[in-house]
């Protein structure tokens, strides 16, 4: 029987890399999304493939989506991760800003979902999307346009699991605080000393992609410490 297949989005390093070696580890065959498939995490072998993927061009997500096809002929998992930050209110963002954050924040896992649901569906498999608790929300304003996205991108989730409730493809919304990545630094303006690790939400992400389709979990908050909400 063949191992189970995932598909990584931003895979080259923070919560992609952490994800991609936790699945590695638990049997599973990679396909991992990155700008540079040069830097990839992980050594290229007969598990693990990388394929140019760029969250602004539609057409590398389709040839991502096919390479990974071509190669294993069936997917198990796909993990929405690609993201970008944004420290604009929803005062001081431009209209390039929003187009530029949402393209990439929103769009594209929308795409990559579309492209990848045949083969999601034959399994069923499940998708993660990396969310955030700020798409639960919003805790300053200059958190504004980035929770705005997060919001659209948790919406998305919920719209996945409705579209596969008859076929048994499940969608999860993972959503943490800061997480001390290079990103996660740059928005807590720590250095990530006791911050939410990537291998902690990699450990996570784990444990929905294996859950079978009878289990069907909306959305999973994470916080690094105590929230009042979270």
């Amino acid at each position: 029987m063949s191992r189970p297949v995932v598909m990584v989005s931003g895979a080259s390093r923070g919560i992609g890399a952490a994800i991609a070696a936790e699945m590695l580890d638990a049997g599973w065959d990679l396909s991992l999304g990155l700008r540079d498939p040069s830097c990839c995490p992980l050594a290229i072998s007969e598990r693990v493939m990388a394929c140019h993927f760029d969250a602004t061009d539609a057409q590398s997500e389709r040839e991502w989506v096919s390479a990974t096809q071509a190669r294993f002929g069936r997917l198990d998992g796909l993990v929405l991760n690609a993201g970008v930050l944004s420290r604009s209110s929803v005062l001081d963002a431009s209209e390039a800003e929003f187009d530029e954050l949402f393209g990439i924040n929103v769009k594209s896992p929308m795409r990559l979902a579309q492209a990848a649901w045949p083969m999601l569906e034959q399994g069923p498999g499940r998708i993660v999307t990396i969310a955030s608790l700020s798409g639960k929300r919003v805790k300053s304003a200059g958190a504004g346009l980035y929770a705005m996205s997060k919001f659209a991108v948790v919406g998305l989730t919920h719209a996945l699991r409705q579209a596969g409730r008859d076929s048994g493809v499940r969608a999860t919304a993972i959503c943490p605080s800061f997480v001390a990545t290079d990103m996660g630094r740059r928005a807590s303006g720590t250095d990530g000393s006791g911050k939410t690790r990537p291998e902690d939400i990699a450990r996570i992400t784990r444990t929905v992609l294996e859950l079978p389709s009878s289990a069907s979990v909306a959305e999973i908050p994470v916080h690094w410490d105590v929230e009042d909400c979270f």
